[in-house]
């Protein structure tokens, strides 16, 4: 990989430190480094690889210079408005927000599982819903071997899913305050089955991006899938219990064995030893680990699994930087 510009937009937000801290670890080979937020956040300090960067407001002159890749976590009103000027001036755009995922002519990359696709950017490239990021990399050796007819995603997702102020009301929460900075109903010895917007047909929005973004990300629109999300009482990680109807008959050892050899999995799977994956376990990892993997004996070819991973790494940041990566190596 050659050294590029970088921009981090949302830099002093929860995923936008994040961008900064997994840059360094991975030792990402940037040579200029430029970090943009909103004019409330301009002049706060960031470091990364050692190096104290001050934060700029975010303009339509930001992009002017010699950037060539800008990851954003800004949000989904951001992104609208300033991926498309940062594409405009030769910039690629990795976004982080749901602006772009649906888009027809933007890709929707998680590196493990469709890197082909961002072969066909235009100057965005869209990272997934955290909750779907790590399904679908545990789905996809699944349905390249056995073909996957139908999906049952029950989720329990973090706190740190709704950002600064869901670990606030959590926080408080704990200690007898309840804020409702972030929900509607204290989340602290709680679960709510309600992430995102309610939709007329019932489902939330959460549910219904889980739903259409696996069926992007693995090229296959005629997946069945149904999805209840819940929030729980969680700082960092999100866990999912997913249910599958496969089009082929497997052997259970023969599913370890293929999800154990997979990238960027992590097989956890020895109940006798209380050995499964756990949201404390995965918080601060980049890896999705799997486990409590056996057969639904109550239909055929139906398979259960449980999948964790840190939501704020490999669901956004790390994601991202991963995808950055690759299209570095193309320039």
């Amino acid at each position: 990989m050659k050294k590029v510009n970088l921009a981090v937009v949302g830099a002093t937000g929860m995923v936008g430190r994040t961008f900064l801290k997994v840059l360094e670890e991975r030792d990402f080979p940037f040579d200029q480094l430029y970090v943009f937020a909103s004019a409330k956040s301009a002049g706060e300090k960031v470091t990364c690889k050692g190096i104290e960067y001050t934060v700029q407001e975010l303009t339509e002159a930001s992009f002017d210079g010699d950037i060539d890749i800008a990851l954003f976590s800004a949000g989904g009103d951001i992104s609208k408005k300033f991926a498309p000027i940062a594409a405009s001036k030769g910039v690629i755009v990795v976004d982080n927000s749901s602006a772009w995922r649906m888009d027809q002519n933007v890709p929707l990359v998680v590196p493990e599982v469709n890197p082909q696709d961002i072969a066909w950017n235009k100057g965005i490239i869209a990272n997934p819903n955290c909750s779907t990021i790590q399904a679908v990399v545990a789905l996809k050796p699944l349905h390249d071997k056995y073909g996957i007819k139908r999906i049952i995603y029950s989720t329990y997702q973090s706190v740190s899913g709704t950002g600064v102020k869901g670990v606030q009301d959590l926080e408080e929460g704990l200690s007898g305050n309840d804020l409702l900075l972030a929900y509607p109903h204290p989340i602290a010895h709680n679960c709510l089955p309600h992430i995102d917007v309610f939709l007329e047909n019932g489902y939330t929005k959460e549910e219904m991006k889980m739903i259409e973004e696996t069926k992007k990300i693995l090229g296959d629109y005629n997946l069945k899938i149904t999805a209840t999300t819940v929030r729980v009482p969680v700082f960092n990680s999100h866990s999912e219990s997913i249910n599958l109807e496969l089009e082929k008959p497997f052997e259970v050892n023969d599913v370890r064995e293929l999800l154990k050899n997979s990238p960027g999995i992590v097989l956890q799977d020895d109940p006798s030893a209380n050995v499964y994956p756990l949201a404390r376990s995965a918080a601060g990892t980049d890896d999705v680990y799997v486990g409590r993997i056996r057969r639904d004996e109550s239909t055929e070819n139906g398979l259960n699994m449980w999948v964790v991973a840190d939501n704020i790494r490999k669901g956004a940041a790390t994601n991202a930087i991963q995808v950055a990566e690759l299209v570095a190596q193309s320039l």
